[in-house]
């Protein structure tokens, strides 16, 4: 498995985090990988052979793009051969007012939108191996997109402050460093991204938990709750097993014996 994230031009960062891409190989047999929650909705297009998603116990064709909204619990995706994928990973905060399109909630969803059109055009850009005209063309749908849309500054800057925090401040905080009201903020927040501030900082401070055990799989427990915020270690392991649906203690054992390794079944889309 590959994966490579590139940073977006400084006049689209307030509304994606970056543009990201992932292939991998296996063999003829259908085989899965899990994807895990964070804070970030991503619209991925996807090239080779089919790519499906598990729903009510049955895989389901995902077309290309789709949308992965905030997740309250890890994906199952399910391909075979070779997949590639180029996408976009936005704020959740910023992605629905970019699209026009109402603000959704957790979890893959499939969406009609003019940024389909751009699929053919990827297509030929991956079957050449050209990995920047990919990027170009999204970039340059995107500035597009930018420009015909007011991005809330009281939401970038809430945004900016629970991420520098790594989703640690309380509400309040979080609506002083965005210079609003409580009530403005969380109205507004919900309104643009379907989530609560409270939704979302769970989801970063999960992916800070998440991150670190698996690159530093003997971190305390302890230690890691009180650095995050968390109220004690039963705190950060109830969220954790919310979000996971496996103890931070299991998680940190299978990283340990990877080592490192990011293999075929585990996904998480780690981030600097």
């Amino acid at each position: 498995m590959q994966h490579q994230e590139f940073a977006p031009p400084e006049v689209l960062r307030d509304v994606i985090k970056c543009f990201w891409y992932n292939t991998r190989d296996s063999g003829p047999g259908q085989t899965t990988f899990e994807v895990m929650p964070d804070g970030y909705a991503e619209i991925i297009f996807h090239f080779g052979n089919a790519c499906s998603v598990m729903h009510d116990g049955i895989p389901e064709p995902l077309p290309s793009p789709f949308m992965m909204g905030l997740l309250n619990q890890p994906a199952i995706f399910y391909t075979q051969h070779r997949l590639q994928i180029i996408a976009i990973r936005c704020y959740p905060w910023t992605v629905f007012d970019l699209l026009r399109i109402p603000a959704g909630r957790l979890g893959v969803q499939t969406f009609e939108h003019p940024i389909a059109l751009l699929q053919p055009a990827l297509d030929t850009c991956v079957q050449q191996n050209n990995l920047t005209a990919a990027l170009e063309i999204l970039t340059a749908y995107l500035l597009d997109a930018r420009s015909k849309v007011a991005i809330d500054s009281m939401l970038f800057k809430a945004g900016k402050a629970m991420q520098k925090a790594n989703g640690t401040l309380p509400v309040s905080e979080v609506a002083a460093a965005a210079h609003a009201t409580v009530r403005t903020l969380e109205r507004n927040f919900k309104q643009s991204s379907g989530h609560t501030v409270k939704d979302v900082s769970g989801l970063m401070r999960f992916e800070q938990v998440r991150n670190r055990l698996w690159w530093q799989p003997g971190s305390n427990l302890a230690g890691l709750a009180a650095e995050l915020g968390y109220t004690d270690q039963a705190h950060l392991s109830k969220d954790f097993k919310r979000y996971s649906g496996t103890t931070p203690a299991a998680f940190a054992r299978n990283a340990k014996q990877e080592q490192r390794i990011l293999h075929s079944d585990f996904v998480a889309f780690i981030q600097s």
